[in-house]
């Protein structure tokens, strides 16, 4: 005759089964707030929500295939038209975003940018030096091949901090070239054959699974 559970045995089996499983290593939690390199925008994980439609028609991966081949979902291809902060904070939206401005041949405001972005990341004392002084040669002097467009007085901040060089000493001229991909770059990405092409790409490869 088989034994007996008793009740408190039961309902920490029945726990078992209904508990959550554990989350992946590395997996982002759904509600966990950003980090706006800038502080100029509120939280937007809690604001992405698709329209009732792409979502019913799409998952957040399209396949496990396009999951190894790490190609953007369509979900994340559409909350870079809503979000220019999302996009940059994707890398397959930044990479895509590169490739519009090499053919508008403004490829090196975002890597200006990404730069800044690494070295604001910077603790060490000699390497903060040695990346702000890359920095500076290979953007901001005016002997640079990649000379990015940075107003007088920015420029002339940036002379000055040279001595005593920070992680943050870029971090208006960041801004201001930020503003300007924000305001002028972004606008025509998101009409661009380059954009266009690849959502409907991912819209066509979300209806064939």
């Amino acid at each position: 005759m088989p034994r007996s559970v008793s009740g408190v045995e039961m309902r920490k089996r029945q726990a078992a089964h209904i508990e959550a499983p554990p989350q992946a290593p590395g997996q982002p939690r759904p509600n966990t707030c950003c980090l706006c390199w800038c502080g100029c925008c509120k939280c937007l994980w809690n604001e992405d929500r698709m329209e009732r439609s792409e979502r019913q028609t799409c998952t957040k991966m399209d396949s496990i295939e396009a999951a190894e081949e790490q190609h953007p979902s369509l979900d994340e291809v559409l909350s870079w038209a809503r979000s220019f902060e999302m996009m940059l904070r994707s890398l397959e939206g930044r990479e895509i975003f590169r490739e519009f401005l090499r053919s508008e041949y403004s490829e090196d405001n975002l890597l200006f940018w990404l730069a800044c972005e690494e070295l604001k990341k910077e603790t060490n004392p000699p390497v903060v030096d040695e990346k702000a002084r890359i920095i500076y040669e290979d953007y901001v002097s005016i002997l640079s091949p990649k000379e990015v467009s940075l107003d007088s007085r920015v420029r002339e901040g940036i002379n000055q901090s040279l001595a005593e060089p920070s992680n943050l000493m870029y971090e208006e001229a960041q801004l201001q070239i930020y503003t300007l991909m924000h305001r002028d770059s972004y606008p025509r990405f998101l009409n661009s054959s380059v954009y266009r092409d690849l959502l409907a790409n991912r819209r066509r490869t979300c209806l064939d699974t």
